[in-house]
């Protein structure tokens, strides 16, 4: 707690920061938010990504060509471009790609429009917002309003300083990195939880400490499972970040960056609000119950 001010200046100049990075630079938006198509091809051999992507490069520059399920199996993504059709390009591309190896097989394609993407941008923005109230709401009921709001600012922060990481290095944003920043959201909240629990026992056991002393004293009793549990989270991530290829790049990009500073907001954030907020012994007193007058 030596430290929560210093804590509180840099997340409140990283979040601002990113923000900033947000409204400036914006998000690379993937297919689902853009709109576009996926073509799914079989090679009867080894597919030659390198080769492949040329020929799909002068047709559509933009267009992501990446090797999934066995080596003979091909994706190729792209957005909508203005004057042609989904359809149309999706022609060329197969056309071309089957006058370099005619036995290539189509085993799936995929169009996303306007439509589908208004409704995912929608039902994303609302699964954060219904996730949000839902913890405030939680947290209000099982601690006390300037827990909830400590923990929901320091959420706040992780899932907006995750964001402008993606801002700031344009890596594609889809519904794999909406997920991870869901996740996040859960994963920090569930951190947080713990040290709070922590610093509600210690207000009801030690009466005569100051709350400074005892939410720096909670802290540091989590503080080795904190650690631990940010660590083990990573070795999985991590795992998927090397193993997982493009498609989960994203997610495992938007996780590792997600737990680390939900990890970070758990000591210097969550909890240094909760004592700006000037958070007492009586508000975490069990609640006495009101005595029944048993006389008729």
């Amino acid at each position: 707690m030596n430290h929560a001010n210093k804590g509180l200046w840099f997340s409140l100049a990283l979040t601002t920061t990113c923000v900033v990075l947000i409204f400036l630079r914006g998000f690379n938006f993937g297919l689902e938010f853009t709109g576009g198509a996926t073509i799914e091809l079989n090679y009867p051999q080894v597919a030659n990504i390198a080769e492949i992507r040329q020929t799909v490069d002068q047709i559509h520059p933009d267009a992501s060509v990446v090797q999934y399920g066995s080596s003979r199996d091909v994706q190729i993504r792209f957005a909508e471009k203005e004057g042609i059709s989904s359809d149309d390009m999706m022609g060329d591309i197969v056309a071309e790609l089957r006058s370099a190896e005619p036995e290539v097989r189509l085993v799936g394609q995929s169009k996303i429009g306007g439509q589908y993407k208004t409704e995912l941008i929608e039902k994303g923005i609302t699964a954060f917002i219904f996730a949000t109230i839902g913890m405030i709401l939680y947290l209000s009921l099982r601690f006390e309003w300037k827990f909830a709001v400590g923990a929901v600012l320091a959420q706040v922060h992780d899932v907006i300083v995750t964001a402008g990481l993606f801002a700031l290095t344009q890596w594609t944003f889809d519904l794999t990195v909406l997920a991870a920043l869901l996740a996040v959201l859960g994963y920090s909240v569930n951190d947080t939880v713990v040290v709070y629990d922590r610093i509600r026992e210690n207000f009801r056991n030690h009466g005569n400490e100051t709350p400074r002393s005892l939410i720096d004293l909670s802290i540091n009793q989590t503080l080795a499972r904190t650690v631990v549990t940010g660590l083990t989270t990573l070795l999985a991530v991590v795992a998927l970040l090397i193993f997982g290829g493009e498609t989960l790049f994203g997610f495992s990009a938007a996780m590792i960056f997600g737990v680390v500073f939900g990890t970070y907001s758990s000591i210097f954030v969550a909890s240094s609000l909760v004592d700006r907020l000037g958070v007492k012994h009586v508000d975490l007193l069990p609640k006495e119950k009101e005595a029944v007058d048993e006389l008729p």
